[in-house]
């Protein structure tokens, strides 16, 4: 696998951090996951669960190893400075400052390995005026930006379904690893990386910076290419009370789907652009759509070449035909199942291990001779 033989080192909780050391866990690398004496990982607790760990945790946590220290002990602080002398990543999520307290900082991992690659992940990143200010997922999405752009049918903003900047931090954190992990093959010298939730937001949105670019005006959701201003980019409900989306506006889709339709004058609007003038395009596929069932629309669409979607519950995605002939959804040696890594290689594939840690299950085989805390 192609990260066989990384050592990485991993103090963070939640998702980010988690999301991060997940994927190098599943495509090889020895992930040590430092615990706190207690309850560990949060995220050993959030959600119900379906074997010995919460569904959140094993999702986030497979394969690694847990080791529980009280980094407020100076004893325990320093076996886990001599560990990262043999760790090629360290990977912290705590609020800026909070690492260099507890004796663990860059600087001090630096000084034991200069070939360290270590990654902090924070709300607002290590510098600026809100260094300091606690935020999860939905306040980074809201200070974003990403909100206003998010909106039911009331027009006012709408909770997102995933947790994007928890995602994002997570892949953008894994990018500056594998870069610098890259980089020192040259230079023999790990790196820095200041990850914040914020900036990666905001970097998540430049398809749709448009008018707040070239205007200074905020966008109107339901006027925009992706959002709501297309017809050819939106969700119709079926006769069965369920929903399906179109999700591709190149004009062969167009042409193809209001050809079919036997209203090929209704193109011409699609193909200006979003906006108002779409919505006679919009009321005529809401008005069309309505008389089929989703499962009906489904194998109609499938005959012509259309861009379409069903909105899937999420019982129904897991057991996705495509997933399942690709081997996305795994099960293990007690039926759990589990999503594969999405990132594939031909040569090298992940081999994911499905079994997670027991909280401190692995503190001895790393750590033989730590004092206990006083």
């Amino acid at each position: 696998m192609k990260l066989e033989g990384i050592r990485v080192i991993d103090l963070s909780v939640f998702l980010p951090g988690p999301y991060l050391t997940l994927a190098m866990a599943d495509h090889g690398a020895e992930v040590i996951k430092i615990e706190a004496p207690g309850e560990g990982d949060p995220g050993r607790h959030i959600g119900l669960s379906d074997g010995p760990s919460t569904v959140f945790f094993r999702n986030l946590n497979r394969g690694k190893n847990s080791v529980v220290l009280d980094l407020k002990d100076r004893a325990q602080r320093d076996a886990l400075l001599s560990l990262c002398e043999t760790a090629d990543v360290f990977v912290e999520s705590f609020r800026p400052g909070t690492v260099d307290r507890l004796g663990v900082g860059y600087e001090a991992v630096r000084a034991c390995n200069p070939r360290i690659v270590y990654c902090s992940i924070s709300a607002f990143g290590q510098d600026g005026d809100l260094r300091g200010r606690p935020a999860h997922d939905l306040a980074l999405e809201a200070e974003s930006g990403l909100l206003s752009m998010t909106l039911g049918n009331d027009e006012k903003p709408a909770m997102p379904g995933i947790p994007a900047a928890d995602v994002l931090a997570g892949l953008q954190g894994l990018s500056g690893v594998l870069m610098a992990l890259l980089r020192r093959e040259q230079t023999g010298v790990g790196d820095y990386i200041d990850i914040s939730m914020h900036e990666v937001m905001v970097g998540g949105m430049l398809n749709v910076l448009g008018p707040a670019f070239a205007e200074n005006r905020q966008p109107i959701p339901a006027h925009e290419r992706t959002t709501g201003g297309a017809a050819f980019y939106r969700p119709y409900e079926t006769l069965d009370g369920r929903y399906l989306v179109l999700a591709g506006q190149e004009p062969k889709f167009i042409h193809n789907l209001l050809g079919a339709f036997g209203r090929p004058d209704l193109a011409e609007p699609c193909l200006q652009g979003p906006g108002p003038h779409q919505e006679p395009v919009m009321d005529f596929l809401a008005a069309e759509f309505r008389k089929k069932t989703l499962a009906e629309w489904n194998a109609y669409l499938a005959t012509i070449d259309v861009c379409y979607g069903r909105v899937n519950t999420l019982p129904e995605a897991l057991a996705h035909p495509n997933l399942i002939a690709r081997g996305m959804i795994r099960h293990d040696e007690l039926n759990r199942r589990h999503v594969g890594p999405p990132i594939r290689f031909r040569h090298e594939p992940a081999r994911p291990n499905l079994h997670e840690p027991a909280l401190g299950g692995h503190t001895a085989a790393f750590l033989n001779d730590i004092p206990a805390s006083e």
